[in-house]
């Protein structure tokens, strides 16, 4: 039974995978631009959903936004683990269904340095919104609001951080660490402060690691989502492995 989950997870993760990179393309531009409608080389981006679904290929020129193949694997792989550890607890839909989204936030932060509203706000909503279905239909109803005072916690420390260090903290990661916290708050107190203190460990080093590289990285913005992102999946694997 978990075997045929976790397969049926990576397909699904595989599948949904395969569409990121033409999102991630349109998305990764400055505040101040609106999403990309040609891929690099002038081409319309035309499909389903006015050009928003569809594989990232033009027909035209070839590929654009990120590899296909490494967001179809990383979205795939993500799925099965959190199958195979969560099993076929209910929440685990929840989990299925974040998962692309964290993705494709992952690729557009990693590529312009920006979270957008239209992905991070949402993805707390659908964490909200779904694990509340979750809750009632379970009886879990004390899980939901954890779940929610969750979400509410770790986007206060991240105003915190950044009302200290703007440059290196931004609003993005404030709203992102809303829908994360949600996650993490699901399964307790220490899921979240394991998943919120993850990601900040695994930036501090990714920066230091670039001080030490380069000379003058020290100034240089890096992306604070996907490691946000990494560290919220990590507390996210252990808490649905010590739950009940």
């Amino acid at each position: 039974m978990l075997i045929v989950l976790v397969v049926l997870a990576a397909a699904y993760g595989a599948a949904a995978g395969l569409l990121i990179p033409r999102p991630a393309h349109r998305m990764a531009v400055e505040p101040e631009e609106e999403w990309r409608a040609v891929c690099p080389g002038g081409h319309p981006i035309t499909g389903p959903a006015r050009g928003w679904l569809g594989p990232g290929r033009c027909a035209e020129c070839g590929a654009y936004g990120p590899g296909a193949l490494p967001t179809s694997a990383v979205t795939a792989l993500a799925c099965a683990a959190l199958a195979a550890v969560t099993g076929p607890r209910p929440e685990l839909a929840v989990w299925l269904t974040m998962a692309p989204v964290a993705v494709l936030l992952a690729a557009v932060d990693w590529r312009a340095r920006r979270l957008p509203d239209a992905l991070t706000l949402p993805l707390a909503v659908l964490g909200a919104g779904t694990l509340g279905l979750v809750g009632g239909l379970t009886g879990e109803t004390g899980a939901w609001g954890r779940a929610l005072l969750g979400g509410l916690v770790l986007a206060v420390c991240y105003l915190v951080l950044y009302i200290a260090n703007p440059s290196g903290i931004g609003l993005g990661d404030v709203k992102l660490a809303l829908g994360l916290g949600v996650a993490l708050g699901w399964y307790g107190w220490r899921t979240l402060v394991t998943g919120g203190a993850a990601g900040v460990l695994i930036g501090a080093v990714y920066g230091a690691g670039l001080v030490i590289a380069r000379c003058g990285a020290r100034k240089a913005a890096i992306p604070f989502g996907p490691f946000m992102i990494i560290g919220a999946f990590c507390g996210l694997l252990l808490g649905a492995a010590a739950a009940p």
